[in-house]
């Protein structure tokens, strides 16, 4: 299994009154990551996949350690949990080389934006995203 690998700056307007990165900016951190991540796929290949949009349906967040700031990024490591007909779940962990900060999962799903609704994801997606899929949980997908 491969892990997508961001480095994130750190935004001295991300710390919050008690001089650490606020909650709600790690959600920033994830969308930043997983927008570099999904999006590696269709630029320079002539691909259209994961262009016509995706929204998320759910996020799970642990936050392990708290933040503050610094001028070094943070790492943001992603990879694939679960990969359904019409959806897909993104791990995360946020972290340096010493320190877990946060560890969170998002469940995306692929929309048709012309129509409004949900779309099931492409055979190119899935053979993508089978690249980053967890090695537990990579018989299920491959069944599915």
């Amino acid at each position: 299994m491969s892990r997508h690998i961001y480095s994130c700056p750190l935004r001295w307007s991300d710390m919050d009154a008690f001089g650490h990165v606020n909650n709600v900016v790690f959600l920033r951190y994830l969308e930043e990551a997983r927008i570099d991540f999904m999006f590696r796929l269709a630029p320079g290949e002539g691909s259209t996949s994961f262009t016509g949009g995706s929204v998320v349906a759910r996020h799970e967040i642990d936050y392990v350690r708290p933040l503050v700031h610094r001028h070094e990024p943070v790492t943001v490591e992603s990879w694939v949990t679960k990969i359904g007909a019409a959806s897909l779940t993104i791990a995360y962990e946020i972290k340096d080389e010493a320190t877990l900060y946060v560890r969170a999962s998002t469940i995306v799903v692929p929309v048709n934006l012309a129509e409004s609704r949900p779309r099931r994801i492409t055979a190119e997606e899935k053979a993508f995203l089978l690249e980053y899929l967890d090695d537990d949980a990579e018989d299920e997908a491959v069944a599915a």
